[in-house]
C-alpha cells in the first residue's frame, strides 16, 4: 500500500483464492419468442453456479501502475475470459460482426481511502451458442479491494438490467447459408457473477473519489464516440441555435447508442 502524489498502487495477494457465485435466469421475454423456439436460449443456464479462483485472476483488472481517482485503464483478457466461462463455455471478447468501436475492457478508479478502493468497469463480451450468439448489452461491475490485506472483499461483474439487454443471432439451419440468419432481442433478469457482500462499503467515507454516474460516464466515452457528442434535449436546441446561429440536427433512432442490445 503505498502513496505517491494523490496516487495509489494496488495490488492482491495471490495465496489467497475467491469463491464466486454465478447466476443466469430464465430469459422472460423476446421480440420474436426465441426463447420459446431455439433450444440454445431455452437451456441458457450459468455453467457453473459456484467456483473458487486464485486471487491471482483478480489481478488481470487491477492498473500496473500507481493511478489516481478518475483514471481509466485497460482491463488485461486472461483473468475476464477465465470468470466469463463460469457463465458459458465459449465467452467471446471480439465480438462478432463488429464495426470497432463496441469492444473493450475498461477500468476506472472511483474512489479509496486506507482501507478500501472501489474500482468500477465496463466489459463487453458474447457467448456462442449451438448456431448462433448471445450479445449482453455489456456487464458492469465493482471489484473492491481491502488494501490492507491485499484481497477480494466484493466483486460483482452483471447485464444491468433494462428493458431489453441482450440481443442475439440465431442460424436456423445450422449451415453457412447467410439467408438464415436471424436476430432477436430481449431481457434476461439475472446475468452475474458476485462474490462477498456489497454492503461492504456501507457509510464508508472514501479520502478521495468521483460519483459513480462520473465514473460510468467516463468509461462509456471509451467504447462509443457517439458519447463524444455534446447532446442536449430539442428544448434546449431550439433556445440555442438562434443564439450560435447554428442549425440542428436532429436524430432518430429506434435503439440504444450506448450498449449492445441493439
Amino acid at each position: 500500500m503505498k502513496m505517491i502524489e494523490n496516487k495509489i498502487t494496488l495490488n492482491l495477494n495471490n495465496d489467497t483464492e475467491v469463491s464466486v457465485k454465478g447466476f443466469i435466469a430464465p430469459i422472460e421475454y423476446t421480440q420474436y419468442n426465441f426463447h420459446e423456439k431455439w433450444d440454445a436460449l431455452i437451456n441458457l443456464c450459468v455453467a457453473e453456479p459456484q467456483k473458487q479462483y486464485a486471487a491471482s485472476i483478480f489481478c488481470d483488472f487491477l492498473p500496473k501502475e500507481a493511478v489516481s481517482v478518475g483514471t481509466l485503464w485497460e482491463i488485461e483478457h486472461a483473468g475476464v475470459l477465465a470468470l466469463l466461462k463460469q457463465l458459458h463455455p465459449e465467452p467471446h471478447l471480439d465480438m462478432h460482426g463488429d464495426s470497432g468501436d463496441s469492444c473493450g475492457l475498461w477500468a476506472c478508479l472511483r474512489a479509496y481511502n486506507a482501507e478500501f478502493a472501489d474500482i468500477v468497469f465496463r466489459i463487453h463480451a458474447e457467448f456462442k451458442l449451438e448456431n448462433g450468439w448471445f450479445t449482453p448489452s455489456q456487464f458492469a461491475g465493482h471489484l473492491v479491494i481491502d488494501r490492507a490485506n491485499e484481497r477480494v472483499a466484493f466483486f460483482q461483474m452483471h447485464v444491468p438490467k433494462g428493458t431489453l439487454n441482450f440481443d442475439t443471432w440465431w442460424n436456423k439451419t445450422g449451415g453457412s447459408d447467410d439467408s438464415q440468419w436471424f436476430t432477436d432481442i430481449g431481457f434476461c433478469p439475472q446475468i452475474e457473477l458476485r462474490a462477498g457482500t456489497e454492503d461492504v462499503l456501507q457509510n464508508t467515507e472514501f479520502r478521495e473519489s468521483v460519483t459513480q454516474e462520473a465514473a460510468g460516464h467516463k468509461l462509456i466515452r471509451c467504447f462509443y464516440k457517439s458519447q463524444q457528442i455534446n447532446w442536449v434535449s430539442l428544448e434546449e436546441a431550439l433556445e440555442m441555435a438562434p443564439a450560435q446561429q447554428k442549425p440542428i440536427h436532429a436524430i432518430s433512432i429506434d435503439g440504444p447508442l450506448a450498449d449492445e442490445s441493439c
